[in-house]
């Protein structure tokens, strides 16, 4: 019947907390109350952004946490925002501009991953900072975001615990050094550019197109546009025992389907587009040919009206008053209506009037899944809402007809079909990083750049943790102690050639070995340094050796030399002729360790055919951008006979 079923799905979820600061000893009662009036505060001042706002899952909501195990009573909010990643960073803005707007209330927040603000500006983290010691340490305060440091050494700063903090701690140096906890410049930049254009971008998150809906969902759609959140979903996460409910439309009947406009959020729509279903023959959707101009908007409409018919099978149409009356009886709610008329949320509309109730019912959804939060026993699930707003609000079928002439166009959907460059330009802007300028001239790239790279990061020191790619150029070079290294290579290697090749030690030996151990490197005697001189010669003399056989070798002929090898001076003595004869009466020259480098590494870039590979992503993590092979080689042909 269909293909492309999605069953299940992760839902990642994000939680956010508001303290109070200074964190004072307070009577529980009276903090309650005040962290409940901040709510109201809240949701009342941010109502313009969060009430057109169509959210993946579930909306920003807060409610009143009271204080357990060390922590204090603060304002805790929770959101799935599923598959939309939009709707964590808009939560994010949020929480930042509260903290603007409320200076006494700190911020922290987190997902799924831990600390994923940290995750986003990972590039520009502090060495000392890691998944181990970060708990408590992030914060959002006056609209800036906060790391509160760890101390060099133990006991260094006397206000800063040597362990992870609490959040009473952490309340407390929020408090008397903010000034001194402020993340870096780079770090912000890093959040502040994912959250770069709200509140604007919420339009552009958005996407508009025509739908043949039965008329029922038309009506309940221009009333509560989030509701087409729920609908796509219900379909994107269909069953087969979802689908039994689709083979008889009882709800939403097809001969009510008229043409209307429905705005999508981009993620939404994407779902929707991207499945292939076909309808069971006893449903009534029927779709035209793909040929057909409006042959998108029927499927669209097909699939949607699936979601929404899954949603009310899902409940029963009597199901108990108490739900729908649970938000008036709230004692919140007269108090949250009354700031919205302070704010000029009616905009001057007579009170009673149709727009009026229309935005009376708009305030009521809200508060209910943003402020009030009920038990689950009294919340209604999506099908109880869209049933009730059925029962509700009066449409009229000829009337809804008549209004497909005066549609809105539909947004270009051109931004489905993404090419490999605008993906790659795309990822680039998520990452923070700047598309290098083009560059008309090879030449203009210094190919010097890419050894020196490679030098910086083969100098660094790899640990357990991995290797480390440059960073600052102001860290100390690495150093390497050589008298210390030789010495204790002679200690292992012993004085070589005085010594017996026999393998056979006797308990005398062995406590001569256990003796050198603990000698002090400073007293040993002076044959040791001739020795390690020795055996050091001896080394060096062997490596020539083989640098001359592998020289005339396919291996030695396979790399560059700083020059051209030359003739033997006559004027060299024989015993030099004697030495070098075997070579073919040429000198070595060194290799050129940077030609090589460079030219390998173009070589395996010019390989990988303009895709990732192993020597772009090594280059573009050290900061280094190589133009794009333009050069087509030409393809060897079989002759003809």
């Amino acid at each position: 019947m269909e293909e492309n079923m999605k069953l299940a799905t992760v839902e990642d979820t994000v939680e956010y907390r508001l303290f109070l600061i200074p964190d004072e000893p307070r009577d529980p009662e009276k903090h309650k109350e005040i962290l409940q009036k901040y709510i109201e505060r809240i949701m009342t001042q941010f109502a313009p952004m969060l009430f057109p706002y169509i959210w993946q899952n579930q909306p920003f909501n807060l409610k009143y946490k009271p204080g357990k195990g060390g922590v204090p009573a603060h304002l805790f909010g929770m959101t799935k925002f599923g598959d939309n990643i939009e709707d964590e960073w808009f939560i994010v803005y949020i929480v930042k501009q509260i903290t603007k707007e409320f200076p006494e209330l700190v911020a922290r927040i987190e997902d799924n991953d831990g600390e994923f603000l940290l995750i986003e500006a990972a590039d520009f983290l502090p060495k000392w900072l890691d998944p181990d010691n970060s708990a408590n340490r992030v914060f959002f305060c006056h609209g800036e975001l906060c790391i509160i440091p760890a101390p060099r050494k133990p006991g260094a700063v006397s206000w800063l615990p040597t362990t992870p903090p609490t959040i009473p701690q952490a309340l407390n140096i929020i408090s008397t050094h903010p000034e001194k906890i402020l993340a870096s410049e780079s770090i912000r930049a890093a959040v502040n550019r994912r959250i770069r254009g709200y509140p604007d971008k919420i339009q552009a998150s958005l996407h508009r197109a025509h739908c043949f809906l039965p008329a029922g969902i038309a009506a309940v759609l221009k009333q509560q546009p989030r509701l087409v959140a729920a609908g796509v979903q219900a379909f994107y996460l269909r069953d087969p025992i979802d689908l039994r409910a689709c083979r008889i439309f009882k709800t939403f009947l097809p001969e009510t389907r008229i043409m209307t406009s429905v705005t999508f959020t981009k993620c939404l729509y994407a779902q929707l587009m991207q499945q292939r279903f076909m309808p069971d023959r006893r449903s009534g959707y029927k779709l035209p040919a793909p040929s057909h101009p409006q042959y998108r908007a029927h499927e669209l409409g097909m699939k949607l009206a699936h979601g929404f018919e899954i949603l009310c099978s899902k409940c029963s149409p009597h199901f108990s008053d108490s739900k729908k009356s649970s938000v008036t009886t709230s004692p919140l709610w007269a108090g949250f209506l009354e700031s919205l008329k302070k704010n000029d949320y009616f905009k001057g509309l007579i009170e009673g009037s149709a727009q009026y109730q229309e935005r009376v019912e708009m305030a009521k959804n809200y508060f209910q899944l943003s402020v009030n939060q009920p038990e689950s026993s009294l919340t209604m699930s999506p099908g109880e809402e869209i049933l009730t707003l059925l029962q509700t609000i009066p449409f009229d079928i000829e009337m809804l007809k008549k209004e497909e002439a005066n549609l809105p166009p539909e947004d270009d959907d051109q931004w489905l079909d993404v090419s490999p460059d605008q993906l790659d330009q795309l990822l680039e802007e998520a990452a923070g990083k700047k598309e290098p300028e083009s560059v008309s001239k090879e030449e203009s790239y210094d190919l010097t750049q890419v050894s020196k790279s490679m030098k910086a990061f083969i100098s660094k020191v790899s640990t357990h943790k991995g290797a480390e790619l440059p960073r600052e150029p102001s860290e100390a070079p690495i150093t390497f102690d050589a008298d210390s290294f030789l010495n204790y290579f002679d200690k292992i290697l012993g004085p070589g050639p005085q010594e017996s090749d026999s393998d056979d030690l006797d308990e005398e030996d062995f406590e001569s070995l256990d003796s050198d151990d603990n000698m002090d490197l400073e007293t040993q005697e002076h044959g040791g340094e001739a020795s390690v001189k020795g055996t050091l010669d001896d080394l060096k003399s062997y490596m020539a050796q083989m640098d001359q056989e592998l020289a005339h070798t396919s291996i030695g002929k396979s790399f560059t030399t700083q020059k051209q090898m030359e003739p033997l001076s006559q004027t060299t003595n024989s015993h030099s002729d004697e030495e070098d004869s075997g070579a073919g009466g040429s000198v070595m020259t060194p290799v050129d360790v940077d030609l090589n480098l460079v030219s390998n590494i173009l070589e395996s870039y010019s390989s990988q055919a303009g895709l990732a590979g192993p020597a772009s992503n090594l280059l573009q993590s050290m900061g280094v951008w190589l133009p794009d092979d333009t050069e087509h080689r030409p393809t060897s042909k079989p002759k003809k006979d």
